[in-house]
């Protein structure tokens, strides 16, 4: 099976391939692979291409286990192939994917750069290394190449966010800046280090780079500078100073309908799927607001602060686990099951699970108690697990118990945005649909534990009234 080719790099014996490829990693299967290694040239004659020509240089077997349990997971292997011949050495790594699953789309230039070509000015492209565990760097794209110029303007390009640096926002990323020569020896012209996080603080003063030469011998003659231009980014959680993200619309257009039900306006605030600070345990049931002892947030708005600042100080990870925070509210409404309370657990997802079996024991243990769960889905993504949680049509079961209550609702928020970008109605949409099966999952639970309304406090009279009854 051909799995796949890298890019060919011209004019070069060390070459550093940009392409990557993700592989299915088994510990306990043994994981064959072959690298070809070719060659490839053009033959002209009187500038008309004849052909072109193959040759061998050699290949290479090892298996997948060998890279991953290599020291670092880096693995160096001789070609072989072509007897009594040495054909050189390939370096292979490996690396755990993170579940990110954002891109980026970001856009350079450059002033002042240094002058290489001696009868014209430089040819200047940008090479991008993430940063490995055991600190050395991968390359991971390069951008095109501006003829003749020291102050190019490089085309926009879009690159994952896990292929750029793992899905760790503080993760260092170098760049370097070289002058391309058509014989594969490009010119060093300077670098400089950035990390995700400060990328994605868009065009702004952080965003000016002064590309140095510190690491080699010679020094500027020039102050040079590369410029973000632009930045984007199809992360779910980007925080666009313009507007609100999907999820913090959710939020909002569900919170400040059921925040009026609420005497406190005290709400407890969970995140799941992180890697925490310090240490970077991963937690499925951690507080937006960063205390253990006191996860509840101020209103609406307390939520919305906790977790743009939760953001900034941990690293999105998978597995996406739903149990953990379903039995967590579960543990709180089992406490108060004398009708007196009733817990709304409002749970806002891009549709990915990783715990399907336990979510929905936890689901129909969770229906006997006075809670109601809603879930909305935002980004592009299939939510076929997400409607069968929601169980309107096939009431939900685990181990072949059913669910005693439907206390799942569930609303993708891409079916509510207007088409006219009118956000408010977007939200007022949302909320209508997504709140329409509490009253009845409430007074269902009521029933089913014989459980009746407190009697109607008597009318208020002010002070120094009577009041007159009318029969009819």
């Amino acid at each position: 099976m051909n799995f796949g080719r890298t890019e060919v790099i011209d004019n070069t014996l060390n070459p550093d391939f940009v392409r990557k490829y993700i592989l299915d990693y088994f510990f306990e299967e043994k994981q064959n692979l072959r690298f070809d290694f070719p060659t490839y040239f053009l033959l002209f004659f009187q500038h008309f291409l004849l052909h072109c020509l193959q040759d061998f240089l050699g290949q290479m077997f090892c298996t997948l286990g060998e890279i991953v349990g290599s020291p670092a997971s880096r693995l160096e292997k001789p070609l072989g192939g072509i007897p009594g011949k040495k054909c050189g050495n390939v370096i292979l790594t490996a690396e755990e994917l993170s579940n990110c699953r954002d891109s980026a789309t970001m856009q350079f230039c450059a002033n002042k750069l240094d002058k290489k070509d001696f009868f014209g000015k430089s040819d200047p492209f940008m090479v991008f290394y993430r940063s490995n565990e055991d600190g050395t760097f991968t390359i991971c794209h390069k951008t095109e190449v501006v003829k003749n110029t020291l102050n190019p303007v490089w085309q926009p390009f879009t690159i994952p966010v896990r292929a750029l640096c793992n899905g760790d926002y503080d993760r260092t990323i170098k760049v370097e800046v070289y002058d391309w020569d058509r014989d594969g020896s490009h010119d060093f012209i300077g670098d400089f280090t950035t990390s995700y996080r400060e990328l994605a603080r868009g065009q702004s003063q952080f965003n000016v780079y002064e590309v140095s030469r510190s690491s080699h011998s010679s020094l500027l003659t020039t102050q040079q500078h590369v410029t973000l231009l632009s930045f984007s980014s199809t992360s779910l959680h980007y925080m666009n100073p313009y507007q609100l993200n999907a999820y913090a619309m959710a939020l909002k257009a569900v919170g400040e309908i059921i925040q009026d039900y609420d005497s406190d306006k005290m709400f407890p605030a969970l995140g799941f799927g992180a890697k925490l600070p310090p240490d970077g345990r991963v937690s499925h049931e951690f507080p937006l607001n960063g205390n253990m002892e006191n996860p509840y947030c101020n209103g609406i708005e307390g939520i919305l602060e906790a977790y743009h600042q939760s953001l900034k100080t941990v690293q999105l990870y998978g597995p996406t686990n739903f149990a953990p925070i379903v039995n967590h509210v579960a543990r709180y409404a089992a406490a108060v099951q004398d009708g007196s309370q009733y817990f709304v657990l409002l749970i806002i997802t891009d549709g990915v699970i990783s715990d399907m079996a336990q979510t929905k024991e936890a689901i129909v243990n969770a229906a006997k108690l006075p809670m109601s769960i809603i879930i909305v889905g935002v980004g592009q993504a299939e939510f076929d697990a997400m409607v069968e949680l929601d169980g309107d049509d096939i009431r939900i079961s685990s181990r072949g118990k059913l669910a005693e209550r439907d206390i799942v609702q569930f609303v993708p928020f891409r079916d509510y945005m207007d088409r006219t970008g009118n956000h408010v109605l977007s939200m007022a949409r949302l909320a209508k649909d997504v709140l329409a099966e509490i009253p009845d999952q409430f007074i269902s639970y009521m029933k089913s534990r014989g459980i009746k309304p407190n009697p109607a406090p008597p009318p208020y009279t002010p002070p120094g009234h009577t009041h007159h009854h009318t029969q009819i």
